[in-house]
């Protein structure tokens, strides 16, 4: 046991028979770079090499023994040049040719893996020993910590630029050759596709609207668009309706069946057909609902963490939701802050958008005027950790009836691109929205 815990996991010989097959085929590179960063090195002297590296591919230079010797000399890492010299010839001679570059690489990245699990146990104990927080909230934290190493999350302090560039050009790359997967999570309305362009990793989306406009029913229209075309996860939290009410809505709305038929039981020989076709898709998408009330973020988290291929979470309702521990000032516009950071931290950890229903104040009602940011309830922390703020609004009181069915959904704030109106349909009798043209041909 002693001399396990004396010596950290790694691999030497891993670490510089990667070196060593770039050195061989410097167009192996991109290839290491996607499973390798350079901080999973275990010695400083190969994670600098690889940096080196790194930053010759960045400026398009080609990869070779002079040009890394030089750098290597210049940046101070080898006091002479035969030195520097001797050892890039070392890892030159190591390996045959790079064919096996890709799992030299992966060991190195597991070595790392191990490291920084061993770490992570020995906070999760020291944590548990202090006693210091709320149990709660040592078990999260736990939970955090080993998920950020499960998901290959890398925990450090700064990230470097010439990493980010990385990043950055991967993403461009995915841009360029899978255009729809790099542009977020799309709405499945293509009219309102193009004002959020789709929702990104991590963002926090407010869906707003007076009770009954409609915004459960729109937002489990997303969920289901989203389940159906991404083939991810789909994790909603309802704190007002149970999970049989939320599946009834989506059974209507993907099956075209009148809601109150499906409330009354007063079923026709077609509707059962059409319930039967619309379980069988939605059986094969991966839409999980949890109706537990007053749930908190830290049990959200908790829960999320355990469900694969996770691609959007939902919320219904935001003024539902309570925190960790009650606030000795009794304010819940503060504790609504404290939720909305939660929540937006939540996105951010797990690396998909987060859509939250809220409640908009009674002023609505009374003017009856299209929704603006400051009419959502606790508006300040909403406004200000939303990335998108999107509001719902109809002729609820029936002042006009040939616009009864009209929606118009707003953008009314939007981090990423334009903000601005669309006009859809609301179908009622199947709480379902559809664009206008749909609308039209499906009546």
């Amino acid at each position: 046991m002693d001399a396990l815990q004396k010596r950290l996991p790694y691999s030497i010989d891993a670490e510089q028979s990667v070196l060593g097959s770039i050195l061989v085929d410097p167009e192996c590179f991109d290839e290491v770079s996607q499973i390798l960063k350079a901080d999973e090195f275990y010695h400083d002297i190969h994670r600098q090499i690889y940096e080196v590296m790194q930053g010759f591919s960045l400026s398009s230079k080609p990869i070779d023994v002079i040009t890394l010797v030089n750098n290597l000399v210049g940046e101070g890492l080898y006091e002479d040049e035969a030195a520097a010299r001797s050892y890039i010839k070392l890892l030159v001679d190591i390996v045959p040719s790079s064919a096996n570059a890709r799992d030299y690489a992966k060991i190195v990245h597991d070595k790392s893996v191990l490291r920084r699990l061993i770490v992570a146990a020995e906070e999760i104990e020291r944590d548990a020993y202090s006693e210091g927080d709320e149990v709660e909230s040592i078990v999260d934290v736990a939970e955090q910590r080993i998920f950020d190493i499960a998901q290959n999350n890398q925990t450090r302090d700064f990230i470097h630029v010439r990493d980010a560039i990385m990043q950055t050009y991967e993403r461009l790359n995915m841009l360029r050759d899978a255009p729809e997967d790099a542009l977020g999570v799309q709405s499945g309305y293509a009219d309102l596709d193009k004002y959020i362009v789709g929702f990104g990793k991590g963002d926090l989306v407010i869906v707003g609207a007076r009770p009954g406009v409609g915004k459960t029913s729109f937002c489990l229209n997303l969920g289901a668009n989203i389940a159906k075309k991404s083939k991810k996860a789909v994790c909603m939290f309802s704190l007002e309706m149970s999970a049989e009410q939320l599946v009834s809505r989506l059974l209507a709305a993907e099956g075209m069946v009148d809601s109150y038929k499906m409330r009354s039981g007063k079923l026709e020989n077609d509707d059962w057909e059409k319930i039967a076709n619309a379980a069988s898709v939605l059986s094969e998408t991966e839409i999980y609902i949890d109706d537990t009330t007053g749930v908190n973020v830290t049990a959200m988290k908790g829960k999320l963490r355990r469900i694969k291929n996770l691609g959007l979470v939902i919320v219904d309702y935001l003024q539902l939701m309570e925190t960790e521990k009650k606030r000795k000032d009794g304010s819940r516009v503060n504790e609504v802050a404290e939720i909305t950071r939660g929540l937006k931290i939540m996105g951010k950890e797990l690396g998909v958008p987060i859509i939250v229903c809220s409640q908009l104040s009674r002023g609505t009602d009374k003017e009856k005027k299209r929704p603006v940011l400051s009419d959502l309830r606790e508006s300040g922390s909403i406004e200000q950790d939303a990335d998108m703020v999107i509001f719902l609004s109809r002729d609820y009181y029936g002042e006009d009836p040939e616009k009864a069915n009209l929606v118009e959904v707003i953008v009314a704030k939007n981090r990423h691109g334009e903000t601005g109106t669309v006009e859809m349909s609301w179908l009622g009798q199947y709480t379902k929205f559809s664009s206008l043209e749909t609308a039209i041909r499906e009546e």
